[in-house]
């Protein structure tokens, strides 16, 4: 099963038909995508799940339906341990942004992390979940896989934001205040902390 997140909102794609309580089911192969997305957009909907029976093929036909963009971002820890965070559009989040053509996905998560924060030395010990979520530019929806990255980095210094990207501010959190940053972030970043089991 698959959890993309419109609006902050789940939308999951899944091969089991459970009972309706909460949520409601429309059938991938002939729902209107868009239709669902502006709901959830508009707050009519809240909870919604895509049935496709073959599991292996459920993202592609998602694929068809909506174009699709990449992206590469970087959950950083320093020497102390910290989390690096950035602040834009009133929320804490992490440092992503979108692929460059010719570019592979590892370098676009460290190039990104670097534009948006200052903070460079940066390695890549190990690759961690995708996280979905559609979003909606020039009038049209699209959704957006981002490949995560544990990167870890010895810099010192004072993380620059981004200005031009609206970025208001760059911190280094520790557990504690990762766990109130959490409050104020987005379903798909807590969930990457969830998953990944980093908040005891």
């Amino acid at each position: 099963m698959y959890k993309v997140f419109v609006n902050d909102k789940p939308l999951f794609l899944t091969n089991e038909v459970a009972k309706e309580t909460d949520f409601q089911l429309f059938l991938l192969e002939s729902v209107d995508i868009e239709q669902v997305i502006i709901k959830m957009f508009q707050n009519k909907i809240q909870k919604a799940y895509l049935y496709y029976p073959d599991e292996k093929a459920i993202l592609k036909k998602v694929k068809e339906k909506i174009p699709v963009c990449k992206a590469g971002g970087g959950l950083v820890y320093n020497k102390a341990g910290d989390v690096l965070f950035i602040f834009r559009n009133g929320k804490w989040d992490l440092p992503k942004g979108g692929i460059e053509k010719g570019e592979e996905i590892e370098d676009t998560a460290t190039r990104e992390v670097e534009e948006e924060t200052g903070v460079n030395n940066l390695k890549i010990t190990h690759k961690l979940q995708k996280t979905y979520h559609v979003f909606k530019r020039n009038g049209k929806y699209k959704l957006k896989v981002t490949h995560w990255f544990e990167m870890r980095t010895d810099f010192v210094g004072t993380p620059k934001p981004q200005a031009n990207e609206g970025i208001e501010k760059v911190a280094w959190l520790n557990p504690e205040q990762i766990k109130e940053a959490l409050k104020n972030s987005y379903e798909n970043i807590k969930l990457l902390f969830e998953e990944e089991k980093l908040l005891k």
